[in-house]
């Protein structure tokens, strides 16, 4: 076996994974939800632990989980940018050997129930418009660095898609497509460069806003998107304009095909497939990702 000299500690952290919280806040008759799944990882500034077995400085992972719990009574949950912080900065002062600390946190999309116009107090219904999360890590005597990002986001528009003029070699099979079902599950996220007076709800919904405006375009007309390439860039750069305090930011968008289904192959019913009949493929297979971040400008 190795000796303690010949093996060095690259990185280390440890913590509590998928700690659910429903916090309710109460004004009145009018309620307020937020369902939160928090994970916390804490690095010490040492490792006798793993060397020697010595425990003496392990905050327990069931003890982050209580914790969670404990700081939402004391502080409410905000945003989660802000409840991430909460945690972080709880246990650096807490706890002199920590080191660093590692939220992440992701939010249920419950919105407040409607009917007829009205919004209901205190009843809410799951939406569908993405999952928010967020990561703040945060080391001794540093500020926090917060990113957050929108996932499971599915979004389907049924014309104004194209793909062409792709490379034509012996390779290719597929034909090119002038007008295509363009269907994604949006997964984008970025990193704050400031967070001073930042209200980080509106700027999560500012960016899920730039993300409809770019795939679907205005509701009577559209958009055309030529390649999923040219929709994640234009949506980065209108994200990246409507919010300054963002420095880069990351989109993933897989290809969810709906292939149209053959009815040429029942001769005798004499069907003609319109553009109506498609087959959904269970799950997405071409992939495009990219990361755009403002320039620097050149100095003098």
């Amino acid at each position: 076996m190795m000796s303690d000299s010949d093996v060095v500690f690259a990185d280390r952290q440890y913590g509590k994974n998928y700690v659910r919280l429903l916090h309710v806040r109460r004004e009145g008759r009018r309620h307020y939800i937020r369902e939160i799944e928090v994970n916390s990882r804490l690095k010490l500034n040492n490792v006798k632990d793993f060397v020697t077995g010595d425990n003496s400085d392990i905050i327990a992972t069931d003890t982050q989980k209580n914790t969670v719990y404990i700081l939402a009574k004391q502080h409410g949950v905000g945003t989660i940018e802000e409840f991430a912080m909460v945690i972080t900065n709880h246990f650096l002062k807490t706890y002199p050997w920590v080191e660093r600390a590692r939220v992440e946190i992701e939010e249920r999309p419950w919105k407040r129930f409607n009917r007829g116009g009205r919004e209901h107090n205190h009843a809410f219904v799951e939406g569908g418009e993405g999952t928010h999360f967020c990561t703040v890590v945060q080391n001794r005597n540093d500020k926090p660095k917060v990113s957050a990002g929108i996932k499971d986001l599915k979004v389907m528009k049924t014309t104004q898609s194209a793909f062409v003029n792709f490379v034509n070699d012996e390779y290719r099979s597929l034909p090119d497509m002038d007008d295509r079902i363009f269907c994604t599950i949006v997964y984008t996220r970025w990193d704050y460069t400031t967070i001073e007076g930042l209200n980080f709800d509106r700027a999560w919904e500012t960016v899920r806003d730039a993300v409809m405006e770019v795939f679907a375009g205005n509701p009577d007309t559209g958009i055309f998107s030529p390649s999923v390439q040219k929709t994640i860039y234009d949506f980065q750069k209108l994200a990246l304009s409507k919010v300054p305090q963002m420095e880069e930011v990351y989109v993933e968008l897989p290809n969810v095909h709906a292939y149209e289904y053959d009815l040429g192959k029942f001769p005798k019913l004499r069907l003609k497939n319109d553009g109506e009949v498609f087959q959904p493929t269970d799950k997405p297979s071409g992939n495009i990702q990219n990361t755009l971040r403002r320039r620097v400008p050149a100095k003098l």
